[in-house]
């Protein structure tokens, strides 16, 4: 036998055998880190994946079949206007009230459509980072001025970003706009206002649905957050209309699905998520039998589900693991976090910066989580940090973004992330 070909195995069984022999189960903390590994996973499971990732899954999977390549290229690509790109790019977060890992298939669908680097990395950062809900809220909660700062941080971040993106992998993005010739315009079986409006119903199905309770019970936001339903079954029958005039669906099969979905929003007038699972299916029951264009979309959406979910949910896990859920410990003591950001130094802004960066903060939840850390004596420069690095990264979504564009690009994006986390928290403390 050739040990030189067979070392590589050998190494791989003996690590997973002592890694089975010395399992610490039956310790406190592992067993802890265990169940708040699962327990996140299904609180993700019932409150990310159905209302974020479903629609965002299918958004993507429409950015791929009706988006014309020709079009992401001429406001996106590398041959862009850049200021028009990046001005795109930058703003998108203040319509997309997601967290890290629903801006990934719209991230996915984007990038493999042609945009460059730098827009593209742009908006992947200010989708979740960029969200007016989250910068209310962090005003109300911990100030107006740590509010403005992260505001100005966050737009100025993603532009900084994806500038030094494209910078960075210049030579590449040269090759790509010397490859991205002039396109002649696609035939369009269908005016753009209509697909406008059609991905505008999708959106808002996405943000409405997703629409936080907050910490104010008045005003605009509770009357909006009362209504998310309605408003969210409103836009769904407008996108059910849509389907049935613009893109030609069987009238009796997209009846069939909304009244499946009506019927159970009767049947179940407290549990909102079972009408939107049963909408989702119908959908996709409709969509995956057509032989059309309704059958491309839905091969797409498929695509994107299989490429970014189970890497996202693996993610979840590991992240319970280490640092559990939000305000519970996993195998990382919280007490370690707590004094190791205190005051401003370089140490404490860099450690809030990796932490947020790693952390999973679902859409709002950093605010609550920030005004513990600095009842504990957390500094304004290290909570600026991990507000700017927090809700734009995490484990999962590191996971995802790599398998999208590859190892070197995605240690460059959360290297930029985490250093201007850094110093911007440095320099704000």
């Amino acid at each position: 036998m050739d040990w030189r070909k067979e070392w590589k195995p050998l190494v791989l069984i003996v690590a997973l055998f002592l890694g089975f022999f010395y399992l610490p189960v039956g310790a406190e903390r592992f067993d802890r880190a265990i169940m708040e590994a699962l327990y996140l996973a299904k609180w993700y499971a019932r409150e990310h994946v159905l209302l974020c990732l479903v629609p965002a899954f299918f958004i993507a999977g429409a950015i791929g079949v009706f988006v014309s390549q020709a079009s992401v290229m001429k406001y996106l690509g590398a041959r862009a206007n850049k200021v028009l790109a990046y001005g795109v790019a930058s703003i998108s977060g203040t319509v997309l009230a997601v967290c890290s890992c629903t801006v990934l298939p719209l991230f996915a669908g984007i990038y493999n459509m042609g945009a460059g680097i730098g827009p593209a990395t742009a908006f992947l950062y200010s989708g979740p980072a960029i969200n007016v809900l989250a910068i209310i809220l962090t005003a109300r909660v911990l100030g107006l001025e740590l509010g403005i700062a992260r505001a100005v941080g966050a737009v100025l971040f993603s532009v900084v970003i994806g500038l030094c993106m494209h910078f960075i992998f210049r030579k590449e993005e040269l090759a790509k706009a010397s490859a991205q010739a002039a396109m002649p315009d696609p035939e369009v079986s269908r005016p753009l206002w209509q697909n406008t409006a059609w991905f505008a119903s999708m959106v808002a199905i996405l943000v409405f649905a997703n629409w936080g309770k907050p910490a104010v019970a008045s005003g605009l936001w509770q009357t909006i957050y009362s209504l998310k339903w309605t408003i969210t079954s409103i836009c769904a029958l407008i996108f059910s209309l849509m389907l049935i005039g613009w893109f030609h669906m069987d009238w009796l099969k997209v009846l069939l699905a909304s009244a499946a979905v009506v019927i159970l929003a009767f049947v179940f007038p407290t549990e909102p998520m079972i009408p939107f699972a049963a909408g989702a299916i119908g959908l996709s029951a409709i969509t995956s039998t057509d032989h059309g264009e309704m059958g491309e979309w839905f091969s797409a959406t498929w695509g994107f589900a299989k490429q970014i979910l189970p890497l996202l949910l693996f993610g979840v896990l590991i992240a319970g693991v280490l640092l559990g859920r939000p305000g519970q410990e996993g195998f990382i003591p919280s007490t370690w976090i707590s004094r190791s950001v205190g005051g401003n130094s370089l140490w404490a802004n860099f450690f809030a910066s990796i932490v947020g960066a790693f952390m999973y903060f679902a859409t709002l939840t950093e605010v609550p989580i920030l005004q513990g850390l600095i009842g504990s004596g957390m500094g304004k420069g290290p909570a600026l940090a991990l507000l700017l690095a927090g809700p734009a990264l995490s484990l999962p979504s590191m996971l995802v973004i790599r398998s999208i564009m590859g190892t070197k690009k995605t240690v460059v994006f959360v290297s930029l992330v985490v250093i201007m986390a850094t110093i911007t928290g440095m320099i704000y403390g």
